[in-house]
């Protein structure tokens, strides 16, 4: 239409002598403009409207495309079958070697029977909100440049999950994500010559940039927080993943109110139930008594001794050499982790499993934190929620991989007996684990004990602590 303009307008000039020449060609003109409006598809009365119809015709377009898969599941596809493979529905796409041998099973694989026992996990609400954070189908442009930030995190021991994996994947993940920008240092706490209880407070100071705060270690500074911690209390791994997911979001707000820094991730010590790696066979609750045990917190201390034995605090680092010269008669810990140690060399039995599936809190000091470009910031939480579902799809296997290698070391495994099983749930958890946590923390109606194990924990055990501090079973 444009383009006629000008010849409508010569054709004026020369005719305008003429009142029925210059009435029939605005006649044409408008006959024309009318033909072109409804060839297009136009309603002329309705030409305000006009700038939007483009975009309304948008969305019915792609919607009456074919259907095709989704950017989550072009994701999941092109990562399937190895390290950084996530679930969105097909189990099979996590089959494959894990990051590090020592993480899989003697092939150094994560295989699908093993991942099938644990199909709630990746089926559930908490592995969806990692995937989400994850932001795998938008990933934060980096904008960052000439900057370089260095991170020195304290993990427990390099022979543990979250070692293992925060080394394997978020340090190279955040390289690359960063081109170096960003540079996460994994050490542990022997290598730094730190004591777990005093993670707390060192993160809080900024004497440490990040630390795994582990319920168990820092109870003593921070009661509350051993309800994730609380031994015995489970009797099946389900049942007590069902518990953390009720209950992380209310462990993050109190560690971060006690060091006021930023949780980067979680990470569930899949697979690591408890077993007890003993000199001499344990059998019965009568064989048990008095056994010089290791403890790792102050809830796991008071279930060894309501079972009879004599509960000692050791680190992690230094069980081998208590059983080596007699100082433990038993270490405790799970079956992949003392594998890790070389337990099987000190000891002949591991007795068990007490169901353990706790989880840590993977935490950056808020200075440190401030220091960090906000499209930095992103990038690594974005990374660290990556490493914590790798975290998940390895750790199905952890508990049997790890009594299969340690029984091919040669160690005899001898399940609790029902007599230690009903010692556990009837004299050690409700007589001395829950009465002296509730001790701990100094008052029954204090919101952990009413809000968070009465309301969320409590439901799943069937056990409820009165206002009086007693337990009782519903």
């Amino acid at each position: 239409m444009a383009a006629q303009h000008p010849r409508v307008r010569t054709e004026l000039n020369i005719t305008r002598s003429s009142e029925m020449l210059k009435f029939r060609l605005i006649a044409m003109l408008l006959v024309v403009v009318s033909l072109m409006l409804v060839g297009c598809g136009s309603d002329p009365t309705a030409a305000p409207a006009a700038p939007a119809a483009p975009a309304a015709k948008a969305a019915p377009a792609a919607t009456a495309a074919p259907a095709g898969p989704s950017k989550l599941e072009q994701y999941a596809a092109e990562h399937a079958g190895g390290v950084g493979a996530i679930y969105i529905g097909d189990l099979n796409q996590l089959v494959g070697p894990a990051a590090t041998v020592d993480q899989g099973d003697f092939d150094g694989n994560v295989p699908l029977s093993a991942l099938e026992n644990h199909a709630y996990v990746y089926e559930s609400d908490f592995y969806k909100k990692i995937l989400a954070k994850a932001n795998l189908t938008n990933p934060t442009p980096l904008t960052s440049e000439g900057v370089h930030i260095t991170i020195q995190h304290a993990c427990i021991n390099r022979a543990l999950g979250p070692c293992k994996v925060l080394e394997s994947t978020l340090v190279p993940w955040l390289e690359a994500r960063t081109n170096g920008q960003l540079e996460f240092v994994v050490s542990s706490f022997p290598e730094l010559g730190l004591a777990g209880p005093d993670t707390l407070n060192l993160v809080a100071s900024g004497v440490l940039a990040s630390a795994t705060i582990y319920g168990g270690y820092v109870g003593g500074e921070l009661p509350a927080v051993e309800v994730q911690n609380l031994w015995g209390l489970y009797d099946s791994m389900k049942q007590e993943f069902q518990a953390n997911e009720a209950i992380i979001e209310d462990i993050e707000a109190l560690v971060l109110t006690e060091t006021g820094g930023v949780v980067m991730n979680h990470h569930l010590f899949s697979g690591n139930d408890q077993y007890f790696f003993c000199k001499e066979k344990v059998e019965t609750l009568d064989d048990f008594k008095g056994k010089k045990t290791r403890s790792h917190s102050a809830a796991l201390s008071d279930w060894i001794e309501g079972m009879g034995a004599s509960a000692q605090f050791i680190a992690f680092s230094e069980v081998y050499t208590a059983l080596e010269r007699g100082i433990l008669d038993c270490g405790v810990t799970g079956a992949d982790a003392s594998h890790g140690q070389r337990w099987y060399e000190v000891t002949d039995y591991m007795i068990g499993p007490l169901i353990s599936w706790p989880f840590v809190n993977n935490v950056i000091n808020a200075d440190k934190w401030n220091q960090i470009p906000e499209d930095l910031q992103r990038i690594l939480i974005e990374e660290a929620a990556k490493s914590e579902l790798e975290a998940l799809r390895i750790g199905s296997i952890q508990n049997e991989m790890g009594l299969i290698k340690n029984e091919a070391e040669g160690l005899e495994f001898i399940p609790f007996s029902a007599e230690m099983q009903e010692q556990s749930l009837n004299a050690a958890v409700m007589e001395r684990v829950l009465p002296n946590w509730v001790k701990r923390v100094g008052d029954p109606t204090h919101p952990v004990i009413t809000d968070i194990f009465n309301t969320k924990i409590g439901p799943l055990v069937d056990l409820k602590i009165e206002s009086d501090g007693s337990v009782t079973k519903k």
